[in-house]
């Protein structure tokens, strides 16, 4: 399977997210496989990503693709059960790197992170921010 620059930008970008905290548990790796497996992305093209990719990486190019790849970060901070302030200054950064304006990140962050806690599906979450 070709995987697009941008899907291997989302999965190095969940990677980096999920080492944030400095511990990359057995529930976020179940996570990253589980987001490969979402996308018909099998786990040996998935390793094969994270293990040769390089480069700039590429960023989503419709605002809905951002969101949905956000959702997935908010998903893997929230992988091990809890949120740690590193997680949450990186989903920021991501926002930032998305072109989401300033004034908004911080509500969208606290917005993501919430409705994931709270079991939200990344449908609820595209169709409530329309």
């Amino acid at each position: 399977m070709e995987i697009s620059a941008e899907l291997k930008g989302h999965f190095l970008r969940l990677y980096q997210l999920a080492m944030t905290d400095g511990n990359f548990s057995p529930e976020e790796w179940k996570f990253l496989y589980k987001i490969g497996e979402e996308r018909g992305v099998s786990k040996e093209d998935l390793n094969n990503v994270l293990l040769t990719t390089s480069g700039t990486l590429a960023i989503p190019e419709t605002v809905e693709k951002r969101i949905e790849y956000l959702f997935d970060f908010s998903r893997m901070i929230w992988a091990d059960g809890k949120v740690v302030e590193d997680e949450i200054t990186a989903l920021k950064k991501y926002c930032k790197r998305f072109e989401f304006l300033d004034e908004n990140i911080e509500g969208l962050v606290k917005y993501l992170l919430e409705s994931v806690k709270k079991g939200k599906t990344k449908e609820d979450i595209l169709s409530e921010l329309k």
